[in-house]
């Protein structure tokens, strides 16, 4: 139970229920697409479906977790793009880790070589800070990817002293508010915290009865 509206909070899933809600609309031929891509879905996770890979551990040893303390994962395209436009076009960084995945509608190569080419998901240090990194994910993450996607990321991290910041954006017309949305400034910012981040955020918080889905919800 949240605290406060804009607390981020773990809910139940109704995955199940929402699956069988779908079932019922599909069509023969939705079915055995559908059918068709769990299977290679499954042959995919059976070879390893996400695959985490670093090229530098601040420890000197593999198994360490990465000491960091700020963690700015940036998800979708055009959060992805507002990073590179204002983050990352210096020299103060460099590419320290990749995730390979494969679904319907990403499929990074099999090669080991961490290069941008290779993967919509990269990993950014600070040079004059190695303990704060940055994710660039332009990518799609299946729902049913995103658990072992969050688990393997950071499960490369230390988690104490740690502090993360998601980025991700959303159609204007999915925003609800009173007020016609023809009249808002585009783009806007809106935030959501958990009620252990107490410094000052930095833009009004989302305001109900809008939500974050997806990866940046996980």
């Amino acid at each position: 139970m949240a605290t406060f509206f804009g607390e981020v909070v773990v809910a139940p899933s109704r995955a199940g229920l929402d699956e069988e809600e779908e079932a019922r609309e599909e069509t023969p031929e939705d079915r055995e697409i559908r059918r068709e891509l769990e299977k290679k879905r499954y042959r995919q996770r059976c070879s390893g479906e996400i695959d985490v890979l670093w090229t530098w551990k601040s420890g000197g040893c593999g198994e360490e977790p990465l000491v960091c303390s700020r963690f700015i994962v940036a998800i979708g395209k055009n959060a992805a793009a507002f990073l590179s436009s204002f983050i990352l076009d210096s020299v103060c960084w460099e590419v320290v880790g990749v995730v390979k995945l494969w679904n319907e509608w990403c499929r990074t190569s099999s090669t080991t070589n961490v290069l941008p080419t290779d993967s919509f998901c990269l990993f950014y240090r600070l040079i004059s800070d190695p303990t704060v990194l940055l994710c660039q994910c332009s990518c799609y993450v299946a729902e049913d990817q995103q658990f072992q996607w969050l688990e393997k990321v950071f499960g490369s991290m230390q988690k104490k002293g740690l502090q993360v910041t998601i980025l991700s954006t959303c159609p204007v017309a999915d925003y609800k508010t009173q007020e016609s949305t023809l009249t808002l400034a585009s783009p806007f910012l809106k935030a959501l915290k958990t009620k252990e981040f107490q410094d000052q955020v930095c833009c009004p918080l989302l305001e109900q009865p809008n939500i974050v889905r997806d990866l940046p919800a996980a």
